[in-house]
């Protein structure tokens, strides 16, 4: 598929991306599980890139979730080593090809060099006008709605608000991604059909496309491929 066999004029805003198999990839293939990661990396900058090129103005990612600590202390320390590396190298082409990066989630429970390096990244990329690629990090949908309440009881505490000023607006002013349009259009990768605690409040009215293949095997033409079913979906419901 090529990006003339899609409708440019009803692209999606925002596309949310579960990046799942990379383990299964390697597995497939006798490697280490960190080497399935890597090339998920490689993947995933090829795709931030492309979205960018074809005008999507919201990419979202699920790079790591608040219950991935439960997976060996070799392959979490592997990827965090990835995830700062990356983020390192990537913020220096985010910023030449005008692409902006925001990270989702929980930070304190990072290591303090990847924590200085996300910091680093949004601070060099915040005034660019491209692509926002969000980076779910130590995400977890339920733990962000629960942020968010937390913030605003404070605020009610404090009697600067009343339980009748609470409202979708509020709580949305409170998410992660508060300023952005919900996802379009959620796609997961590897067979799997759940949504894995994924911005469980942005995402109730998401068309979700599932595909088979794994995270490393994902290119462009699967992008545009979502993207049409995006628009054959929303053309069926007089949208």
């Amino acid at each position: 598929m090529t990006i003339q066999e899609i409708d440019q004029t009803r692209l999606p805003k925002h596309i949310a991306i579960i990046m799942d198999g990379n383990r299964t990839w390697a597995k497939k293939r006798g490697m280490d599980p960190k080497l399935g990661h890597k090339e998920g990396a490689k993947v995933l900058e090829n795709i931030v890139r492309y979205a960018n090129k074809i005008g999507i103005r919201y990419l979202t990612v699920y790079a790591f979730s608040t219950e991935n600590w439960n997976r060996t202390k070799e392959e979490v320390g592997a990827l965090m080593m990835l995830l700062q590396t990356y983020l390192e190298d990537f913020a220096k082409r985010a910023d030449t090809e005008n692409i902006r990066v925001k990270m989702l989630g929980d930070k304190s429970a990072l290591s303090k060099g990847l924590q200085k390096s996300i910091d680093k990244t949004v601070e060099r990329t915040k005034n660019n006008t491209g692509v926002t690629f969000n980076v779910a990090l130590n995400y977890g949908g339920r733990q962000e709605i629960v942020k968010a309440m937390q913030e605003i009881a404070t605020k009610a505490k404090q009697e600067e608000i009343t339980i009748e000023d609470i409202s979708e607006e509020m709580v949305e002013s409170h998410l992660y991604t508060k300023g952005q349009p919900d996802p379009d259009i959620v796609i997961r990768t590897s067979g799997q059909i759940r949504t894995s605690g994924f911005l469980p409040w942005q995402t109730i009215y998401s068309e979700f496309v599932f595909m088979e293949k794994n995270w490393p095997d994902f290119k462009e033409e699967d992008l545009l491929e979502a993207i049409k079913e995006y628009q054959n979906r929303t053309i069926k419901k007089g949208k």
